[in-house]
């Protein structure tokens, strides 16, 4: 089986599959926030405690692979991982083989979570496909028929909204994010509810029409991820598939086409500063 870790702005969420099963289901998940500073021990014996709260142990693990938009935390969960797991792992970033082509101006500049998601969005679904993510940020991208990758659209998540909205006025106060019962709003949180929600629903609506018109895919297939998706994906008939573990998916395909090699040493082992 093997270990996969996505660590993203909020959170980082583990799962465990099947090492041979492409796309399968998931033998387990949990989560860490990632805002928690943590040691190397810490991350290493956190993670040990959740595995075998799951039936799990590391002799159960033939390796691991990460993919982190948060550099800040990777020496730490990289060291904890080879000491406590026993494995190096794989990290998503220049170098790893994906199966599918980059064709951004800057490939550089992709984030590894993006890359994992159309991998996982092309290889389960086919291709053309849309692949949007309600993470912090709430991103599309686009992969066609051939497997390349060469649009993506990011705009601020619900989160970053709300936070912006009870952050940055006075009187507005700190809500819970979910659709209220009807968009004709008559107190406060409500109405902040209403444009949160129902705004999301329409960029999002609009924002997948305009990419089939412009690309020309109109069998273009949509495919949503991401803590908020479900919410939004019951609420948009644009949208064909919610998968809450497409990236973690993506993370095990990539893990298959790549464990044949070597993980390659990288910047965040031994000898560089514990931060």
């Amino acid at each position: 089986m093997v270990l996969v870790i996505d660590v993203g702005n909020t959170n980082i969420t583990c799962g465990v599959f099947a090492a041979d099963t492409e796309g399968g289901e998931a033998k387990c998940t949990f989560r860490l926030m990632t805002q928690t500073p943590r040691t190397s021990d810490e991350y290493g014996l956190e993670i040990l405690s959740l595995l075998k709260l799951n039936g799990l142990n590391k002799g159960d693990l033939t390796g691991v692979i990460i993919a982190s938009v948060v550099p800040k935390v990777m020496h730490a969960l990289v060291n904890g991982i080879i000491k406590y797991i026993g494995h190096h792992p794989y990290i998503v970033g220049p170098g790893i083989k994906t199966g599918i082509r980059i064709a951004t101006d800057n490939p550089r500049e992709v984030g590894p979570d993006r890359i994992v998601d159309a991998v996982a969005a092309y290889t389960i679904y086919g291709g053309p496909v849309l692949v949007i993510d309600f993470g912090t940020a709430t991103t599309y991208d686009l992969v066609d028929d051939t497997g390349s990758f060469g649009v993506g659209i990011t705009a601020p998540g619900m989160r970053i909204s709300a936070k912006a909205l009870w952050e940055d006025t006075a009187k507005l106060p700190e809500i819970e994010i979910r659709k209220p019962d009807s968009i004709l709003a008559r107190e406060t949180v409500s109405s902040m509810q209403a444009g949160l929600v129902y705004g999301q629903i329409g960029q999002t609506s609009y924002i997948i029409e305009r990419v089939r018109e412009e690309s020309g895919f109109k069998n273009m297939r949509v495919v949503a991820t991401g803590g908020l998706g479900r919410m939004i994906s019951e609420e948009t008939k644009e949208i064909d598939v919610y998968d809450p573990l497409l990236t973690l998916r993506g993370l095990q395909i990539l893990y298959r086409k790549n464990r044949r090699s070597k993980p390659a040493a990288t910047e965040f082992e031994e000898g560089s500063p514990e931060t």
